[in-house]
């Protein structure tokens, strides 16, 4: 299948590339926070998931992260004829950003994955409540979110428990998370297919790795999602501080420079 793919290109001279892996009830949309702090030094591609975004669902698409994370090489070759780059994603995003950097130790330079999903302490066997609950919502209110989103009120009730910093969030931000989810028939599909898998793949160690989690992640709570002895041995794993589960809304500047460190790229 064609994922929608969007290339931001940067003004730099031979700026390398970096390639965005959004959530799951997500879009490529997430990365508009970071994409300002980014694009001065990179070529920027984001990424629609199957059934999330611009892309359509195809029920013949295994939706298994290890499988979208090889179609995502596939489809950037082709589209953009790049073959190396760098990767952030975030989730299930950052699971399939983990997952390109295994299986494809010539292409990838670095990967910062943030709040990646896969790392949970047993195999995952439920979708997790909160996040299907906020899914209910959105898709029962997505009409009508450009109105109801200017009132504080609805900010809190839908993105209070996303993150502590949710009353620094730009109601685009907001509008855009809830019609991202809101529409998103890929969600089931992919949740279901990370039912009794976790993140086990082992990736190079000239590929540097950072992981980073925020320390009021109430998605993939510390507690049962984060287990550190699954992460590659050579990887960096960081806590941001006031910090919920999309790093990325939360703290931009700091997570750009999580990237260029890993990356080598000057700022």
């Amino acid at each position: 299948m064609n994922l929608s793919l969007q290339l931001f290109p940067s003004e730099a001279t031979n700026a390398p590339h970096i390639v965005m892996v959004h959530g799951l009830g997500s879009a490529a949309t997430a990365w508009k926070p970071l994409i300002p702090f980014l694009q001065p030094q990179y070529n920027i591609i984001t990424v629609d998931l199957p059934g999330h975004g611009k892309t359509p669902l195809d029920n013949s698409q295994p939706m298994d992260p290890r499988s979208l994370a090889n179609l995502i090489v596939k489809e950037v070759a082709q589209q953009f004829n790049v073959t190396s780059f760098d990767l952030v994603g975030n989730s299930w995003g950052g699971w399939i950003a983990l997952e390109i950097a295994a299986d494809n130790p010539q292409s990838v330079r670095s990967v910062v994955a943030l709040a990646p999903a896969g790392f949970w302490l047993a195999s995952f066997v439920q979708v997790f409540s909160g996040v299907s609950a906020l899914r209910f919502l959105a898709r029962s209110t997505a009409a009508m979110a450009p109105a109801f989103l200017k009132y504080e009120w609805a900010r809190k009730s839908g993105f209070e428990r996303v993150s502590p910093r949710w009353r620094n969030f730009s109601i685009e931000l907001c509008i855009d998370a809830t019609i991202a989810i809101a529409n998103s028939p890929g969600y089931v599909p992919g949740s279901n297919a990370m039912v009794q898998k976790r993140f086990d793949s082992a990736i190079d160690s000239a590929i540097p790795v950072t992981i980073i989690f925020g320390d009021s992640d109430n998605t993939l709570p510390a507690t049962a999602c984060q287990e550190r002895t699954m992460a590659p041995a050579h990887s960096q794993w960081k806590i941001f501080e006031e910090c919920g589960h999309a790093p990325m809304w939360d703290h931009p500047q700091e997570v750009a420079a999580e990237i260029f460190a890993a990356s080598g790229v000057n700022q």
